[in-house]
C-alpha cells in the first residue's frame, strides 16, 4: 500500500508539472504573438522610406536654397531629410533662416563643407568667378558628407520643384550605375532655348578638343551633355568606383593643362562629371530638369 501510495504522489507531482509546462506555453505563446501583432502595427511608420536631399546654401544666395526647400516640401507626403551644406561662417544664417519661417517643420541636418578639399585642384582664371565658389563642388564629395544612405537626391539652389520629389527618388539607376542626370538633348525645345540664350548642349561647349588629354578620350565633341543639377545618386556605387577621386584627378589635371574653363560652357564642375561619368549613368525623366527657366541672357 505504501509503494502504491509512493506512484500515485509520483504520478500526480507528473501531471501537475505538465499542466504547468502547457499553461506556460500558451501563455508565453499569446504574449509573442501580442508583440508580434504590436510590432505590424508599428511597421509602415517605422520602414517608411526617409529621403535624403542635399541642397547648398551659399551665403549670397539663401534665399534661393529657402525657395527651393520650400518647393520640395510644398509638393510632397514623402519623408524628406534634407541636408543643407554650408560654410562655417554661414552654418548659423542658414539655421535661423530655416527654423523662423514655417520651414522649421522640416526634418533638416545642416552640414559644413571644407573648402580645404579643393586646395591645388580649381584654376582661379575664369569670366564666371561664381562657378568657382567650394559649394559649387558639394556634389562631388556626397558619400564624405552623407553617410547613412544608400540613395540620395542633389540639386542645385537654383531648382523649383513643382511635382512631388518621391518620384523623381524612384528613378530606377542601372546595375552598376552610380549616378542618373537628364540629358540636354531630350527635351524637344532644348536644341531652340540653347540656341537662344548662346548656351551649350554637347561635350564641345565643355571640353576643349585642342588638348590631347580630351583628344583620347575618344569622346565625340557632338555628344549630349547632361546637367548636374539634379542628381539621383547610389552611393555603394559611388565609393566603389571612387567617383569623388576620378572627379579630383580631373580637376587637377585642369589645372595643369588647362582642359576646359568655365568661359566655354556651364563651368568647371560640370566638365569633369561629363568625363567621368560618359557612357556610365542612367537617365532622369527630362521633365525633372528643364533647363534656362528664368535665364536672362541680358544680365
Amino acid at each position: 500500500m505504501a509503494l502504491l501510495r509512493k506512484i500515485n504522489q509520483v504520478l500526480l507531482f507528473l501531471l501537475i508539472v505538465t499542466l504547468c509546462v502547457i499553461l506556460y506555453k500558451k501563455v508565453h505563446k499569446g504574449t509573442v504573438s501580442k508583440n508580434d501583432a504590436d510590432d505590424e502595427s508599428e511597421t509602415p511608420e517605422e520602414l517608411e522610406e526617409e529621403i535624403p536631399v542635399v541642397i547648398c546654401a551659399a551665403a549670397g544666395r539663401m534665399g534661393a536654397t529657402m525657395a527651393a526647400i520650400n518647393s520640395i516640401y510644398s509638393n510632397t507626403d514623402a519623408n524628406i531629410l534634407f541636408y543643407v551644406v554650408g560654410l562655417r561662417n554661414t552654418l548659423t544664417r542658414i539655421r535661423k533662416w530655416i527654423e523662423h519661417s514655417k520651414l522649421r517643420e522640416i526634418n533638416f541636418k545642416i552640414v559644413e563643407f571644407n573648402p580645404m578639399v579643393l586646395k591645388g585642384k580649381i584654376r582661379p582664371d575664369s569670366s564666371r568667378p561664381e562657378l568657382l565658389q567650394p559649394l559649387n563642388f558639394v556634389r562631388f564629395y556626397l558619400p564624405l558628407l552623407i553617410h547613412q544612405h544608400e540613395k540620395v537626391i542633389y540639386l542645385d539652389d537654383d531648382v523649383i520643384v513643382q511635382g512631388d520629389i518621391q518620384e523623381l527618388y524612384d528613378t530606377t539607376l542601372a546595375l552598376g550605375h552610380a549616378a542618373a542626370f537628364s540629358d540636354d538633348c531630350d527635351l524637344p525645345s532644348a536644341q531652340d532655348i540653347n540656341r537662344l540664350v548662346g548656351l551649350q548642349n554637347t561635350y564641345m561647349g565643355y571640353l576643349d578638343y585642342r588638348k590631347k588629354a580630351i583628344k583620347d578620350l575618344g569622346i565625340s565633341p557632338s555628344t549630349c551633355s547632361f546637367n548636374p543639377g539634379v542628381i539621383v545618386a547610389n552611393m555603394t556605387e559611388w565609393k566603389h568606383q571612387r567617383i569623388t577621386k576620378q572627379l579630383e584627378k580631373w580637376m587637377q589635371k585642369n589645372v595643369e593643362e588647362n582642359l576646359y574653363s568655365s568661359s566655354l560652357g556651364g563651368g568647371v564642375a560640370t566638365s569633369p562629371m561629363l568625363i567621368v561619368f560618359h557612357g556610365k549613368y542612367s537617365t532622369i525623366n527630362p521633365l525633372w530638369h528643364i533647363r534656362h527657366l528664368g535665364y536672362n541672357c541680358g544680365g
